[in-house]
């Protein structure tokens, strides 16, 4: 089988939302060279084989390359996300992936996009097509965009046995049924798991139809808080001031968690119940009023095994049938917690350095390899640590604050924030008028309660690792 050498100055594993961001920065900031291999057949990584009623958690705004917006601009006027910046669908998504490499990408020239391509490590793919193997040699750096990788659904294979005549499907399955069961089993409390309820119940499910197994509870956030239009900034970073607030003032963990429910800065499905995960799901006001419809949900651990009559968990078992439609919502969005340095020798290893937002990170460590000396890259790309117990909730906050506060430090840093549209935070405290008298008070209370929360939060963090120790 033939080989072949090529030469570029980046290359890219993934054309994944992280690759195609840092791609789309080194294109625009510099003249590099960029090679970009990926195992799907077109670009947008896991949303090839995303659940087809599947949509963007956050505003569109957020999302996609710098130079490029997603966004058509409106506010959603139908449907559970209604009043809200609108939340692009997962076909939408994947063609705007397609979009930016066809339209933007390799109309440059300095683009080499080989998609089907199995990449084996040291600047080497093969074609899963041909067979044929490629070798490249890079003159400055590879960059490792499959490291984030989501888990998804479709590809996910779930932990525990089941029973050969149960009826099993992924939620990306859905909407082919065409028999209605005796009921649906929801296997998750996650956000693929909130999202088939959701689905289950637009479609016109009777709530009391459907047994959502939730291994554990999670701490949500409003959506509300994440819009980031200035019709918005009451919520968007009022939400912040009083988080701030609620860390600033807590004497507690528990306390903490508490005033921040009271803040509207946290919800949970149910306020009887003590939330023990947090991932970073957003949902709406609307949305939450509908999962709180659902009154059959099972607490008892994960789920081990299905067999024909009943259901094991870690704490017990339920009863269920072959009657019965089991939706796998068990795949966990977290792939990979373990955190490493972004810059190492020649290897860029993109992971979040601001809470929840991958792409924008991968577009500012983009930024960073152009733009500043080596020694400096890791200082001022501190990782933000992907959470899933509710202690990495106060690692994340901690790591975020301690990045904005270097960032706020360079003026060059604060100007590329502020012209990036994926920043859409800075632009909105940049909007604030000296004479609106509403909102500068918000930022006075950011501002003034900052340093005693950063400070609280580590006295948690310190506290949390002498007890461990």
């Amino acid at each position: 089988m033939a080989t072949f050498t090529h030469e570029t100055d980046y290359l890219i594993v993934g054309s994944g939302a992280v690759g195609m961001a840092f791609a789309d920065i080194l294109l625009t900031d510099s003249d590099a060279k960029i090679i970009i291999v990926d195992r799907f057949h077109k670009p947008g990584g896991h949303w090839n084989v995303a659940y087809p009623f599947v949509t963007l958690h956050q505003p569109s705004s957020f999302y996609g390359v710098s130079s490029r917006e997603l966004s058509k601009g409106c506010i959603d006027k139908v449907g559970l996300n209604k009043g809200l910046n609108e939340l692009a669908s997962g076909a939408e998504v994947s063609a705007y992936f397609d979009d930016v490499m066809r339209e933007q990408f390799l109309p440059t020239g300095r683009v080499k996009y080989f998609p089907m391509c199995d990449y084996k490590g040291d600047g080497k793919f093969v074609s899963s097509l041909t067979g044929e193997t490629h070798q490249v040699i890079v003159n400055k750096k590879t960059v490792d965009a499959t490291y984030l990788n989501t888990n998804v659904p479709s590809t996910h294979t779930p932990s525990f046995t089941i029973a050969p005549e149960i009826q099993f499907m992924p939620l990306n399955d859905l909407p082919k049924v065409t028999q209605p069961p005796a009921g649906y089993v929801v296997i998750g409390g996650g956000k693929t798991g909130i999202d088939a309820v959701l689905w289950l119940l637009e479609k016109n499910v009777n709530p009391d139809d459907i047994q959502w197994i939730m291994p554990r509870d999670a701490w949500l956030i409003d959506r509300k808080n994440t819009q980031p239009t200035e019709e918005f900034f009451v919520d968007s970073i009022g939400a912040q001031a009083s988080q701030m607030e609620a860390i600033a003032n807590s004497d507690s963990i528990e306390d903490m968690f508490d005033r921040l429910e009271q803040a509207g800065v946290f919800l949970r499905i149910d306020t009887y119940v003590q939330p023990e995960m947090f991932h970073g799901a957003t949902v709406s006001q609307m949305e939450l009023a509908e999962l709180r419809k659902v009154k059959n949900i099972v607490r008892k651990g994960r789920v081990t095994s299905i067999e024909n009559n009943q259901i094991i968990l870690e704490k017990g078992t339920i009863p269920t049938s072959t009657e019965y439609l089991h939706i796998d919502c068990s795949a966990s969005a977290l792939t990979n917690l373990a955190i490493k340095p972004i810059f190492a020798d020649n290897v860029i290893t993109p992971q979040t350095v601001r809470s929840y937002q991958p792409v924008f990170s991968a577009a500012f460590i983009a930024h960073i390899e152009l733009a500043y000396p080596e020694e400096a890259k890791n200082k001022i790309c501190n990782v933000v640590p992907l959470p899933n117990t509710l202690m990495d909730w106060l690692r994340l906050t901690a790591a975020f604050m301690m990045n904005q506060y270097i960032w706020s430090q360079d003026e060059d840093l604060r100007k590329w924030l502020l012209a990036n549209r994926l920043d859409g935070f800075s632009q909105l405290m940049r909007s604030v008028k000296e004479d609106d008298t509403e909102k500068q008070a918000i930022v006075q209370r950011l501002r003034a309660n900052a340093q005693p929360a950063i400070e609280k939060l580590q006295q948690y963090l310190a506290q949390a690792q002498a007890k461990a120790n």
